[in-house]
């Protein structure tokens, strides 16, 4: 297991020792307590607590743990919102999350451990920062925890819903009433691996649409949708289940030809601030390969 040396520098005299330890070594802050506490992390030889107090120029010494089976490496992502608790990511198309059970590597959650090393800790092994996820094929904006005690508090307000996320998706059809809801529960399909399909003994799911633009001529309509759920694959089963597939979804329409992949974004992200209190509002505008897609079809004629 690798051991560090580490030097205190003169801005950090003062600050308690799991703090340095952890500014140091690049782990989380759980990380360095857990080191200093079982004595792996030594404050000039001799174990302290982590609320010891250290100085400039003493030495910490800390034996770091193997690294997990999730390393760190250059994953494509932008990063639209950040503060010292938390960041908005906007996830390109064809970029899986995290590791799935047979592992992987070009995951998002090693591109966060390389933006971020100090994410290490933070959250689940394999999925550090993680409070929810997108499909592989949709792009999007996606909440990070950067800090232990903003952790639970998103992951909470994901499980119970609150965070407000707002998906744009081209179907094929175009519903009549200019807005809905779609109520079917959604469970795994037992015969097609990897698929969801309406069952009613499933897990209760909720989709809302608006209608923003249709091409009559070409029998498509750009929708609006919020989730009031967040199930796999909710928003592509639960338009497929009403006669309106995705356009470009090859698990669940067809390849139309019509898009270059999936049309379907993660859009905008509207959630309380889990240590401040304030409202965030992030954007995401199309990407480029869907935005040329959908002027391909000219001008909306409804």
């Amino acid at each position: 297991m690798p051991t560090l040396r580490l030097e205190v520098p003169d801005d950090a005299g003062g600050q308690r020792a799991d703090k340095v330890l952890a500014a140091l070594a690049g782990v989380s802050r759980s990380l360095a307590r857990r080191l200093l506490e079982t004595g792996d992390a030594r404050l000039e030889g001799a174990q302290v607590a982590p609320r010891t107090t250290v100085a400039a120029g003493q030495v910490l010494e800390a034996t770091l743990p193997e690294a997990s089976g999730l390393q760190p490496e250059p994953v494509p992502f932008a990063v639209v919102y950040e503060d010292e608790h938390l960041a908005v990511v906007d996830k390109p198309t064809g970029v899986v999350v995290h590791p799935g059970a047979g592992g992987g590597s070009g995951t998002l959650a090693a591109g966060l451990l390389a933006r971020w090393p100090g994410l290490r800790g933070v959250g689940e092994e394999g999925r550090w920062g993680l409070v929810h996820r997108l499909d592989q094929d949709t792009s999007g904006l996606l909440v990070v925890a950067l800090s232990e005690a903003a952790f639970p508090v998103l992951r909470r307000m994901m499980a119970r819903h609150e965070a407000e996320r707002t998906y744009l998706a081209l179907v094929r059809g175009i519903p009549e009433a200019a807005t809905g809801t779609i109520e079917a529960p959604l469970g795994r399909d037992p015969r097609r691996r990897g698929r969801v399909r309406v069952d009613p003994a499933g897990r209760a799911a909720r989709t809302h649409y608006r209608r923003r633009a249709a091409w009559r001529n070409r029998d498509l309509a750009l929708l609006e949708l919020t989730l009031e759920t967040g199930r796999t694959h909710q928003i592509r089963v639960h338009l497929s289940a009403i006669g309106h597939p995705l356009v470009a979804d090859r698990r669940y329409g067809r390849d139309d030809g019509l898009a270059p992949r999936l049309f379907l974004h993660a859009a905008r992200l509207r959630f309380t601030h889990p240590i401040t209190g304030a409202e965030v509002l992030v954007e995401s505008p199309l990407p480029a390969d869907l935005q040329e897609a959908l002027e391909a079809l000219g001008e909306p004629t409804g």
